[in-house]
């Protein structure tokens, strides 16, 4: 990856009466735009996702979701659906008077990714994608319900924790209860379960700097309200929709790399192979030694060979 660099331009963007969202600038103000969409929903940005770009050659544009990061109000369901997000970056697209703009996103941000360029082909140069996910039924039941459970026993057992015996035949919708409850701890408590779940399964080796973003209360009520909101509505979208032949039509003219990690089961890599039967003109990497992390080793390597094709 490459050294960090600092924006040279933050700003705010109104993009509806309740939300307002934080983005910034940075690599070359003359160069050709490429938007990261993070993950989550509900992550935010981080400054080290600059680093998959080079400053020379990219100008780079990071921006928070509705809810998210430094995106106000924070953790708000309000009016936050994936086609409001799609609309959100078209308009930010606008304002940053952009014509095209090279498109990269990982995990949620691949979901993002996706809808943004089925509805708005003619606006993207290229898609640099990771850990694909695309919120159909199955994906969701392998991490929330039963899959990933098999594999992380021990860390299952504090996710279902929060959650009544009785409740947990559908997990979702039992935290959808807790995250929304009127008693602040009831909330924060499923919040930190919820997050910690996903950051200790999130890479090959369970990294402990990040299980303990899980346990910032802001990040994690943020990160769960927002996640849990969008998968009990299944992302506002058709089941298995990004992957439907019409909706694939659209981009298939676009070049697109995919980086997806062997041992990932945040969003496993069937998903990715599903993608690629239904686009075959993607070029698809999969990498024998990670797990779901874009920071893990092989995965940065990839993306950042990709990011340096598309810059030339």
């Amino acid at each position: 990856m490459y050294p960090p660099v600092e924006p040279f331009e933050t700003g705010n963007l109104k993009v509806s009466d309740v939300h307002t969202l934080y983005y910034e600038l940075s690599g070359n103000k003359d160069a050709s735009a490429v938007v990261f969409v993070h993950g989550g929903p509900g992550g935010g940005t981080d400054g080290k996702d600059r680093s998959f770009f080079n400053p020379t050659k990219y100008k780079i544009i990071l921006f928070d979701q509705r809810g998210a990061g430094k995106s106000t109000p924070s953790a708000c369901l309000e009016e936050n659906t994936t086609w409001d997000l799609v609309k959100d970056m078209e308009k930010l697209r606008e304002h940053l008077n952009i014509d095209k703009w090279h498109v990269f996103g990982g995990s949620w941000g691949s979901t993002l990714s996706l809808a943004y360029a089925q509805l708005h082909p003619n606006r993207v140069k290229s898609l640099v994608l990771r850990g694909i996910f695309t919120l159909r039924k199955s994906e969701l039941k392998f991490f929330y319900q039963d899959g990933a459970s098999h594999l992380f026993p021990e860390a299952w057992e504090e996710y279902v924790a929060p959650i009544p015996e009785q409740e947990r035949h559908d997990m979702m919708l039992a935290y959808h209860a807790q995250l929304n409850s009127i008693d602040d701890q009831t909330r924060i408590t499923a919040a930190k379960a919820w997050s910690k779940w996903e950051m200790v399964t999130s890479k090959l080796y369970v990294d402990p700097k990040q299980v303990a973003e899980a346990e910032k209360d802001d990040w994690a009520n943020a990160f769960a309200r927002i996640e849990n909101h969008y998968f009990v509505n299944d992302g506002f979208m058709r089941d298995g929709q990004l992957l439907e032949s019409q909706e694939i039509d659209k981009i298939r003219h676009i070049p697109c790399v995919v980086v997806q990690g062997r041992y990932d089961v945040v969003c496993p890599a069937t998903t990715a192979w599903a993608l690629k039967k239904a686009w075959p003109e993607l070029e698809l990497h999969i990498v024998p030694d990670a797990g779901h992390s874009s920071r893990e080793p092989g995965t940065a390597a990839l993306l950042v060979k990709a990011t340096d094709k598309f810059a030339d």
